[in-house]
């Protein structure tokens, strides 16, 4: 057997269940059968082995479930793919053959469903890979940052629960004056690249890992700056969206035997829990209508299911995230964000202030900065939300970096009969490559920023309430 081309990445994980990505290969017209097994940590006995047949319709990749596990328990599993010398196999065949696996064990936790219990995330986007004649330049520079990641996961305590990926984890753009990524097999290549870099593959194998999609998963400003003949380039990115971010993700429902539905996806918009944690991830870039009598960055069924969450879920934490940022707003170039949707967000924000709802939290990228801010009504002293912005991973040589004069921070955020909504910064602006380490404690979430070394910049504490 191979191991993975692309993978293995841990996806969407419970207390008893757990999904994995993986990437084979063709092998001109033969055949080609993937699998997976699994153990306990500490055990010698391997699951029995289950296997599927990689479809080239979604670039010869699969998603494995594993199923009734242990909650808040170490698992150790292998995976690999191979192509039998015999063509006329099939998958209940293959299960007879003599098999010699890959010798990389990788491990996962499954969740702990014990409230009140301490629970970290690391937080991060806008991972820049520039490629030129389909090659990545200098790719370690964009896969640095991972390895540090990795180094604060193996001693972390609390353990590290996931890792969420707010957006442009691929710039198909990364070149858009002059030549950029509108074919499928070009995008699926960029891709391919992004996430088989060895910091960022190793972290993504052994901590499961979140993702939703920003602009530069499209082009830069998408859909504001769509043209009719857009709509291939979109279809195409969409695509390989589907395969390499959205499949392992609980977009996806399972099916009565417990498998990914990846033929069923009626939006990218998720929600999953961590105990007494709840987190809720917009698709705030292509639900998008821009039209001038009912502008929205979210779609209508996509805001109602977010307050209905927002009101009946019992979390003690709630965490939205939102790819581009909620506030505070840009003094330039903020109408690709919330900014430009202010009914949608005072919407948002009234039905949490007057429905008293507490430990609101909203998470973004974009801006290549990273800050925390708070956000209050001048009327109704009971009413908070926070944000922990976090951003980038790696940032192009071509873009700057945002600093605290990038933000408009001396006028209210809306005004309304009732009171302002009033904001301040909670943190300084960090305007250098970095990521966020969040814990969340009994009576306060701790917002640790490092850089792509992995030194504490700044620690930040967000009380809760």
């Amino acid at each position: 057997m191979f191991k993975p081309t692309i993978g293995p990445i841990i996806g969407h994980t419970t207390t008893h269940h757990a999904r994995i990505f993986m990437r084979a290969d063709k092998q001109g017209n033969a055949p080609v059968f993937a699998a997976i097994r699994y153990r306990k940590s500490g055990t010698q006995q391997w699951s029995a082995s289950t296997f599927a047949e990689p479809d080239a319709l979604r670039d010869m990749t699969e998603v494995f479930t594993l199923n009734n596990l242990s909650s808040d328990t170490e698992y150790e599993y292998q995976t690999g793919w191979f192509s039998p010398m015999n063509p006329v196999h099939t998958v209940d065949s293959v299960a007879e053959l003599p098999l010699q696996w890959p010798r990389e064990i990788y491990r996962l936790r499954t969740r702990s469903s014990n409230a009140l219990q301490p629970k970290a995330y690391i937080v991060g986007s806008c991972r820049y890979l520039r490629m030129t004649a389909g090659v990545p330049v200098l790719p370690h520079l964009g896969d640095r940052i991972f390895a540090s990641i990795n180094q604060l996961i193996e001693g972390a305590q609390p353990p590290i629960s996931a890792t969420l990926m707010t957006g442009d984890q691929v710039y198909l753009d990364d070149l858009n004056l002059f030549a950029p990524d509108r074919e499928y097999k070009d995008i699926l290549s960029k891709y391919r690249a992004a996430f088989s870099q060895p910091n960022i593959q190793r972290l993504m194998s052994g901590t499961s890992t979140y993702m939703i999609l920003d602009d530069h998963e499209i082009e830069d400003n998408w859909p504001a700056n769509a043209e009719p003949s857009d709509q291939v380039l979109y279809r195409n990115a969409m695509a390989a969206y589907e395969i390499y971010q959205v499949s392992h993700s609980p977009a996806h429902e399972l099916t009565t035997n417990e498998k990914v539905n990846r033929a069923k996806l009626e939006h990218y918009w998720y929600q999953f829990s961590d105990a007494d944690i709840e987190w809720f991830v917009t698709d705030s870039r292509t639900r998008r209508n821009l039209s001038a009598d009912d502008r929205r960055i979210l779609d209508e069924a996509q805001e109602q299911a977010l307050i209905e969450w927002l009101i009946n879920s019992p979390a003690r934490v709630k965490f939205v995230v939102t790819s581009v940022m909620f506030y505070p707003d840009r003094q330039l170039l903020g109408d690709d964000a919330w900014k430009a949707f202010p009914e949608q967000r005072l919407r948002l924000l009234e039905t949490i202030r007057t429905r008293r709802i507490k430990n609101v939290v909203f998470v973004s990228g974009d801006v290549h900065g990273s800050l925390t801010s708070r956000l209050t009504h001048s009327e109704d002293p009971d009413f908070e939300v926070h944000t922990i912005v976090s951003s980038p991973f790696y940032n192009s040589k071509l873009l700057p970096y945002a600093k605290a004069s990038t933000f408009i921070l001396d006028r209210p955020l809306a005004r309304t009969s009732t009171g302002d909504y009033q904001h301040e910064l909670t943190s300084p602006v960090i305007s250098e490559d970095n990521f966020a380490h969040v814990v969340v404690e009994t009576d306060q979430i701790l917002v640790n920023y490092h850089d792509r070394d992995g030194k504490k910049l700044q620690s930040i504490s967000l009380k809760l309430r």
